[in-house]
């Protein structure tokens, strides 16, 4: 039951951090078509930057600690990106060059899209498998 317990609990982390990814493609898809401003889409983003970063540290702590090491080991990637990013003080979006960086912005977005939802993918997959293990036994 407690194995059941960390992939539900999985689950719901990586769709918080799906979430904010998609909260991010879209604040910087309403710059690209002017319904905001620079400013107010670099404060948006910016906000919820570090949330996603420490989310993302907590979720793969957790696998480590809950021992399913396959989910660590493929979370560990993103993990890194964002710890490099943080450390070369380039996690932020700079308002001035928020229109240079649009194109690389989603870019790097889109790819984070695409691992948080492939991890995604697979905790469902080990979500129902728990389920139908206990069920049986």
């Amino acid at each position: 039951m407690g194995d059941l317990f960390a992939w539900i609990v999985s689950f719901f982390a990586l769709v918080a951090l799906l979430v904010v990814v998609i909260f991010q493609l879209i604040s910087l898809a309403d710059l690209e078509f002017d319904y905001i401003n620079p400013y107010d889409t670099s404060s948006r983003i910016n906000a919820v930057v570090l949330p996603e970063f420490i989310g993302q540290g907590v979720l793969t702590c957790f696998y480590i600690l809950t021992g399913h090491w396959v989910m660590a080991l493929l979370s560990v990637p993103y993990l890194y990106y964002n710890v490099r990013l943080y450390m070369n003080k380039q996690h932020l979006v700079d308002v001035t060059e928020i229109y240079n960086m649009l194109n690389w912005e989603k870019k790097q977005r889109l790819f984070k899209l695409a691992h948080i939802a492939s991890l995604l993918f697979l905790s469902l997959f080990w979500l129902i498998y728990s389920a139908l293990e206990d069920h049986e036994g």
